[in-house]
C-alpha cells in the first residue's frame, strides 16, 4: 500500500506561499483548503491562489473545498489545476454526477466526510471516487486536536474500501502529527494530511520525511 503525505497550507505563512510550498518539495501532495464562512466557519482561500501555486510546484495538488454548493464550483478548481478535488458529500447535491465531472476533466474526485458523517450511507458511491477523506477534527481551522473516536470510522471504511477492491485512497484530515499519524495508518489510512505539524516545524521538508517513515512502519506492523 503506497502512503502520502499532503501538507496542509492552512498553516503556512500566507505571507510567504511560494517559499512555504518549496519547502516542502519532498511532499507527495500540496493540500489547499478553500473555505467559504458559510459550510465552516472559517474564510480562506479560492481559485486564484489554488492556479497561482499549482504554477510554482510540480507537487500535485489537492483541493479540499469546505464550501457550499460544490456541485457549481468544484470542477473549477480542476479547471484551475488542482489535480484532485474534494468536495463534501453533506454540501453535494449529486455526488455522483459531480465526481463523474471532476474524472472528466482529468482530476481525481474525492469525497469528504465530516466526524458525525458515517460512511455507511455512500457504499454504493465508492467506486465513482478515487479518494474518500474522513476528518479527524470538526473542519474549519487548523491546529485541532485529533479525535481518536474517529478511529473505529477509518477502520470501517477501510473495511468497505477492501470489499469493493479498486484503488481508492484513504485520507485523514485534521490533528496529524508525529504523536497521531501512526495510530491512523494502523487502522487503514493511506494518505496524510498535516498542517501545523509540518509548517510549524523548524524543517518542514525533515518533517514530512518523519511522518512518512512513521506511517510506513505502522503500516508494516498492521499487515
Amino acid at each position: 500500500m503506497g502512503l502520502r503525505i499532503s501538507p496542509s497550507i492552512l498553516s503556512a505563512d500566507f505571507a510567504n506561499l511560494e517559499r512555504d510550498v518549496r519547502r516542502i518539495d519532498n511532499a507527495d501532495w500540496v493540500h489547499v483548503d478553500v473555505m467559504d464562512n458559510h459550510f465552516v466557519p472559517n474564510l480562506t482561500l479560492g481559485l486564484p491562489v489554488l492556479e497561482a501555486i499549482a504554477g510554482v510546484t510540480d507537487t500535485p495538488v489537492d483541493a479540499h473545498l469546505m464550501i457550499e454548493d460544490p456541485d457549481r464550483w468544484a470542477p473549477a478548481y480542476a479547471e484551475a489545476g488542482a489535480d484532485s478535488v474534494t468536495f463534501h458529500v453533506e454540501a453535494a447535491a449529486a455526488p455522483v454526477r459531480l465526481a463523474r465531472e471532476l474524472r472528466g476533466q482529468g482530476a481525481r474526485a474525492s469525497m469528504a466526510l465530516k466526524p458525525a458523517t458515517p460512511i455507511e450511507p455512500y457504499e454504493d458511491l465508492l467506486g465513482e471516487l478515487d479518494m474518500v477523506l474522513l476528518m479527524t477534527v470538526e473542519p474549519g481551522f487548523g491546529g485541532q486536536a485529533f479525535l481518536d473516536i474517529m478511529l473505529p470510522k477509518i477502520r470501517r471504511t477501510r473495511a468497505l474500501l477492501d470489499k469493493h477492491g479498486g484503488d481508492v485512497w484513504l485520507q485523514v484530515d485534521g490533528g496529524v502529527s508525529e504523536s497521531t499519524i501512526e495510530r491512523c495508518a494502523e487502522a487503514g489510512a493511506d494518505t496524510f494530511v498535516a498542517g501545523s505539524a509540518v509548517f510549524g516545524a523548524d524543517d518542514p521538508s525533515a518533517m514530512v520525511d518523519a511522518l512518512r517513515d512513521r506511517a510506513a512502519a505502522a503500516a508494516r506492523r498492521h499487515v
